[in-house]
């Protein structure tokens, strides 16, 4: 079996990184809750990978990290843009500070 490879656009790599505050839990376990549902929302909605990157121990705090891949940056800042008003709305958290970076892969 040959597979052909064509050239295409370089591929590029969006990562976000989500800053909360989550005031209603008190325990690591209300946070966890919390944070499993707007992961589970993101994914459900959202095609990127989406895992607690910081402050696991805090259960007041949490950091998040997003990323998405593919050939157009401005198809991927949009998504990225867009998955924000998940946790914009949320009421169960607060988003404190949120960085959005590219990647470009050259082939």
């Amino acid at each position: 079996m040959n597979l052909e490879f064509h050239e295409s656009d370089d591929a590029v790599i969006g990562v976000l990184n989500i800053r909360l505050v989550i005031r209603s839990a008190t325990t690591l376990k209300d946070k966890r809750r919390i944070i499993k549902s707007l992961k589970d929302r993101v994914k459900n909605n959202f095609n990127v990978s989406i895992s607690e990157i910081g402050t696991l121990d805090h259960c007041q705090y949490s950091r998040l990290g997003i990323a998405m891949i593919g050939n157009d940056k401005r198809y991927v800042n949009g998504a990225l843009s867009s998955l924000l008003n998940v946790f914009r709305v949320a009421t169960s958290v607060e988003l404190v500070d949120c960085h959005l970076e590219f990647v470009q892969s050259h082939s």
